[in-house]
């Protein structure tokens, strides 16, 4: 698989329900991400407890993408996370925009850095998903 399939592999899971999802990541990943509250840095471990936390919190989890983009074994991916919560499980929500960049190594996302955003409540906030850049 290139990097960008497996980038995409990745993205097209539902964290909420798959339970191996941490099978993607290398056990040597580090990610850094940038969000409203402020610069995270996590570990393979981290990240598989961040994992956990989201199987034990949402009822869905899903990533809508945008932008795919790879250069040899990295890629830029631009999406927007949506999630359907325990307490309203009829209704999904989006809850924040992000731009990731992964390298990838043996087939397993390897560093990872992000920045995101929280959606607000302007309409225009949300992407369109016509023209997907993949």
């Amino acid at each position: 698989m290139s990097a960008k399939e497996i980038v995409k592999a990745f993205y097209d899971l539902d964290l909420a329900k798959e339970s191996n999802a941490i099978k993607m990541v290398h056990k040597d990943c580090v990610l850094h991400w940038n969000s409203s509250k402020g610069f995270t840095e996590m570990n393979y471990n981290e990240i598989s407890a961040m994992l956990l936390n989201i199987r034990e919190s949402f009822l869905s989890f899903k990533y809508k993408l945008s932008h795919l983009l790879e250069d040899g074994n990295t890629v830029t991916a631009r999406y927007t996370v949506y999630t359907t919560n325990i307490e309203t499980p009829f209704k999904e929500d989006a809850l924040a925009h992000f731009i990731s960049i992964w390298e990838v190594k043996n087939n397993k996302l390897y560093k990872g850095w992000e920045v995101s955003q929280l959606v607000d409540d302007n309409p225009k906030n949300i992407s369109s998903y016509s023209e997907i850049k993949i």
